[in-house]
């Protein structure tokens, strides 16, 4: 199983288990809430049973003190008891100033309709009475406790997620810099030997197009060095003609490549185009996508390259007729290490990625893939 496989499952295994403990914590607290709910509305029926209870007691008579008790021990739950035109005859756990803010009591009136009944408290002589209440502060805090600590670890998460992502990217970057500059410099004493070994050849009888071939190759190798040497470097971009670059990289791996392999540059829109490019890497770039299409295609088929100039950028589509991509894979097949094949180290793709948006301020995506028909990578370049 590839390793980016792996790590999504992880990831996804990861945040089911998260998920689960949250709606474990939101319901538990829920369950919670609900039941000091029931606690809380069984303390005002007592306190209103207890109100009417006071309120019936002749004038001449003795009020327990158990009774006076009761009323003073809701200190917690804002009331609000009202008559049957919904005068608002006294309220209970509202400060100061609020309870002396007749609007404000109105207004609160209105809210605690929509939270919870009324309480009825029924007198001898026929007349009612309705107390309306609200959640107190500890069940209101309770209520909302799980969501506010889930959000805060979940922005701890994201902001570990972020500091592991950034000092990884890091890391591979080093690596990539660090990989790419002693395969350069390990390049480079062969090549120096290659090319003594091609200037004796030519002092000898040996036939010129063979020599002319070496040469070439021995060439190649020194581009290759090049562009190994610039991974980590701020690469200098010039402005060329995109197309005469593009005719030059299929004209190279055209040669390379079987004859069952159409390629397809349609240039007859646009004669010049000119765009900022560092044109040794940009080959590098056509040179991977060009690959990897002709092992899409299994060696037969053809990839279609072409140009549409916009106002701010211009974009290339290069699109084979291979056996396509899974959309779930669009984004993890520019990931260091992943590959389909058996063979291969999985960074073509990764390196085509960085040189397009980490050296040219580009971008690059799967632009659409059908499996066993086509898929069309896009290059967006800034002009």
């Amino acid at each position: 199983m590839n390793i980016y496989s792996k790590k999504q499952k992880i990831k996804f295994g990861l945040l089911i288990f998260a998920l689960i403990i949250g709606l474990a914590a939101i319901l538990y607290s829920n369950d919670l809430v609900r039941k000091l709910s029931v606690q809380e509305r069984e303390k005002i029926q007592l306190w209103a049973e207890t109100l009417r209870e006071i309120q019936e007691i002749p004038l001449n008579g003795q009020v327990s003190p158990t009774l006076y008790k009761i009323l003073e021990e809701n200190k917690t739950i804002p009331v609000l008891l009202v008559d049957e035109q919904e005068n608002i005859i006294t309220q209970m756990n509202f400060s100061e100033e609020k309870s002396k803010n007749q609007k404000f009591l109105k207004e609160s009136l209105l809210k605690m309709k929509t939270e919870h009944p009324p309480i009825i408290i029924n007198f001898s002589e026929g007349r009612k009475n309705f107390v309306y209440y609200t959640d107190s502060t500890l069940l209101t805090k309770l209520f909302y406790y799980p969501f506010i600590q889930i959000s805060v670890i979940a922005l701890f998460i994201l902001l570990s997620y972020w500091a592991f992502s950034s000092s990884r990217r890091a890391e591979e970057n080093q690596v990539w810099v660090g990989m790419s500059k002693e395969t350069a410099h390990q390049l480079g004493t062969p090549i120096s030997s290659l090319i003594a070994w091609i200037e004796m050849l030519k002092m000898k009888e040996i036939d010129p197009d063979l020599v002319r071939e070496v040469s070439k190759d021995v060439s190649r190798l020194e581009t290759i060095t090049e562009r190994f040497s610039k991974i980590g470097s701020t690469p200098e971009l010039v402005s060329v003609d995109i197309i005469q670059v593009l005719e030059n990289s299929i004209s190279y791996i055209k040669l390379r490549t079987s004859n069952k392999v159409l390629y397809r540059f349609d240039t007859s829109l646009y004669t010049v185009l000119y765009i900022p490019l560092n044109i040794s890497l940009f080959e590098w770039v056509i040179e991977n996508l060009c690959k990897n299409a002709i092992d899409a295609m299994g060696g037969v088929g053809s990839i279609t390259i072409s140009l549409k100039d916009k106002s701010d950028f211009l974009e290339i589509d290069v699109s084979d007729t291979g056996k396509g991509i899974a959309k779930s894979k669009y984004k993890t097949v520019f990931k260091p290490g992943y590959t389909t094949k058996k063979r291969g180290w999985g960074l073509g793709l990764s390196l085509t990625k960085r040189i397009i948006e980490g050296y040219h301020a580009g971008k690059i995506f799967v632009k659409n893939s059908e499996p066993n028909k086509n898929t069309t990578f896009c290059i967006l370049l800034r002009k």
